[in-house]
């Protein structure tokens, strides 16, 4: 008896995808929270991208390396929550192959565009806590294009052979993909092929991504409180590195879900799926949420440009 997912084929037409599986039932309940991020995440980061153009007193690196920041996020939103609240409120789960790995290339290019970000944010609290007199000399908006250029190309460049090792393998046995989304080693584990190939680039990724950028961050940090705890008082101590908070909460809201993200994967075969699909659902759609609102509070620029622009309004 024949039966279209188990025949094989070189590239098939179209993907399934399950969503959360063994949380069928509860998908319509899921789509409340995972909605409500989408929404924060949506008008966050385009709040922040209006504050900073239209205050020009906050066109400085650093809120030239968060509107980065923004604009990452919202693809990330836009390049996974659509496809997922589709799944959960119209059980629309075919993907189109190419669309699949148009997906699939958007997600990790943008997540290793974000971890580079924050590098360079990093950088930028390293200059102004070690280098204060010479901040705005050092970084200049020639020297911070110079930065973003080379995060946008690694990220690009990186990932770029992820479709292509993707669309050379055969797929039989099935297509239906038990994720939300069209992540690169869930797909390539349909393959009818040794998938070693794809193992070890997948883990060369993240370590170029990720494994340095933490390294380098670390690094700043290091220097960073070096130059803190040389400080003569508490207060200046504390003053200065409550200038840091922001960038640490956002560092620690995409690197903690996406490591324990990672480990569960290729060492928590015991995990359930569906906690392993959460929690990579967590290290995609947590930050973008997230990050607007720890640099709205945490920012006094930004909280008292959008406080200025409501009471405007009320007014």
């Amino acid at each position: 008896m024949s039966d279209s997912n188990t025949t094989e084929f070189t590239n098939p037409s179209t993907f399934i995808l399950l969503g959360i599986p063994g949380l069928e039932a509860a998908h319509i309940w899921l789509s409340i929270p995972f909605c409500t991020m989408y929404t924060t995440a949506i008008l966050g980061n385009f709040t922040i991208l209006f504050i900073v153009k239209m205050e020009a007193s906050l066109h400085v690196p650093m809120y030239y390396f968060l509107c980065m920041l923004a604009v990452t996020d919202l693809v990330l939103s836009m390049c996974t929550l659509p496809k997922m609240l589709s799944i959960f409120w119209f059980n629309s789960r075919e993907i189109n192959f190419s669309a699949c790995l148009t997906q699939m290339y958007f997600i990790h290019c943008f997540t290793v565009m974000e971890s580079g970000i924050f590098v360079a944010m990093a950088l930028d609290r390293y200059v102004a806590i070690c280098h204060p007199l010479r901040h705005s000399t050092i970084l200049t908006n020639p020297l911070v294009a110079k930065i973003g250029l080379p995060v946008v190309l690694r990220g690009g460049m990186l990932v770029l052979p992820y479709p292509f090792l993707v669309r050379r393998w055969p797929y039989c046995r099935t297509n239906i993909i038990p994720h939300t989304h069209c992540e690169h080693i869930y797909v390539v584990t349909l393959a009818c092929a040794n998938i070693r190939v794809n193992s070890y680039y997948g883990l060369f990724v993240l370590f170029c991504g990720n494994g340095l950028d933490m390294f380098f961050i670390a690094m700043s940090y290091i220097h960073i409180l070096r130059a803190i705890f040389s400080l003569p008082t508490k207060e200046a101590r504390i003053k200065t590195f409550g200038t840091c908070v922001s960038h640490l909460c956002a560092i620690l809201a995409f690197y903690i879900p996406g490591l324990f993200s990672s480990l569960t994967y290729r060492f928590g075969q015991n995990v359930a799926l569906h906690f392993r699909v959460l929690i990579a659902n967590v290290y995609l759609l947590v930050p973008p949420m997230l990050n607007p609102i720890i640099y709205g509070v945490r920012t006094k620029q930004i909280w008292g440009r959008l406080l200025l622009l409501f009471t405007h309004k009320g007014t």
